[in-house]
């Protein structure tokens, strides 16, 4: 498995941890915050696999969460959820509801079956040890967690993509706001780096020599072409900011943009494209510069995610 270590942002009571099994190929990242925070989401592809995630909504009553899951497996892996909720049951962290701690943990999957072992998914016991992970001031990236099994550039099938994998990116902003994303990059697309438009990862080509160009292969696809529902990219933002539900919401719309940007094509019928937002701080900060960053470090999160993975990056 390819990948490397890269130092965290601090952002006070989040912790981040993964597991896996590399036999397999599968695995989940858990991002911890058992003190609660608030949380929005954005969901674009079309092809979801979730949990928890409804009650992120504006005027639904639950503003905060206890934990974010990102898992492998499929929607068999959304039982990794149970072992993040024992988790953070067995500390006393939760929804309060008449005296009893109901952890939150909303989830989302990645499809990694058809790599390593398609029997073999991230389970209860994996989402436990994910968290008893988390911690510290670095993180691995690459293959690794939720990202172990991933891959991009799918459009000709699996003999022809490239590995994908987990990135991560910060920004600290003059006014001392930290801005951090965590990606997991499972895309039926090519990966493209925006500062010049090249292909970074993605198709290649059947009889070699470089990449297929997925969006233009799509262009001349006929009206039902080889397309599967085997994808997806998933992200979490997260930021020491203090937002209500409604503009986490936002920065959760605008770090979407970061997937844009490098994704092409991007939310697709066969893609389950989501991003998670987490506000866990009480800095004052405008919701607009801060989601502006957030794009922008999603964007370099899929960039080292693939890079790392496939051996560019170490």
């Amino acid at each position: 498995m390819k990948r490397k270590k890269v130092d965290l942002a601090p952002i006070p009571g989040i912790r981040i941890g993964h597991a896996q099994d590399d036999a397999a190929r599968t695995g989940c990242s858990v991002i911890l915050c058992e003190e609660g925070a608030v949380a929005g989401y954005d969901l674009r592809g079309s092809a979801p696999g979730t949990r928890e995630t409804d009650l992120l909504r504006p005027g639904m009553l639950v503003e905060r969460v206890h934990a974010v899951l990102l898992t492998g497996g499929s929607a068999f892996g959304l039982a990794a959820a149970d072992g993040v909720m024992r988790y953070l049951e067995e500390r006393g962290k939760g929804y309060n509801a008449s005296g009893v701690r109901v952890p939150i943990v909303p989830a989302a999957v990645i499809f990694d079956l058809h790599v390593g072992r398609a029997d073999v998914r991230p389970d209860a016991a994996m989402g436990y040890r994910a968290c008893t992970a988390a911690g510290g001031s670095s993180l691995a990236v690459g293959q690794v967690g939720a990202g172990t099994g991933a891959t991009v550039g799918k459009i000709l099938g699996m003999d022809h993509c490239m590995n994908g994998g987990l990135g991560y990116a910060h920004e600290i902003l003059p006014s001392g706001v930290v801005v951090a994303a965590l990606v997991v990059v499972n895309a039926l697309g090519d990966v493209v780096d925006p500062a010049g438009g090249t292909i970074a990862a993605g198709a290649r080509k059947p009889e070699g020599g470089g990449f297929l160009d997925t969006a233009a292969f799509v262009r001349q696809m006929p009206v039902s072409g080889p397309l599967a529902g085997e994808n997806t990219t998933l992200a979490v933002v997260m930021t020491d900011a203090r937002f209500t539900k409604e503009q986490t919401g936002k920065l959760a719309r605008m770090a979407q943009n970061g997937l844009a940007r490098t994704l092409r094509p991007v939310h697709t019928m066969y893609d389950g494209d989501l991003v998670f937002a987490l506000a866990a701080g009480g800095r004052q900060a405008d919701v607009n510069v801060v989601g502006t960053v957030a794009a922008d470090c999603v964007s370099r999160a899929i960039l080292q995610a693939v890079r790392v993975a496939n051996g560019d990056d170490a």
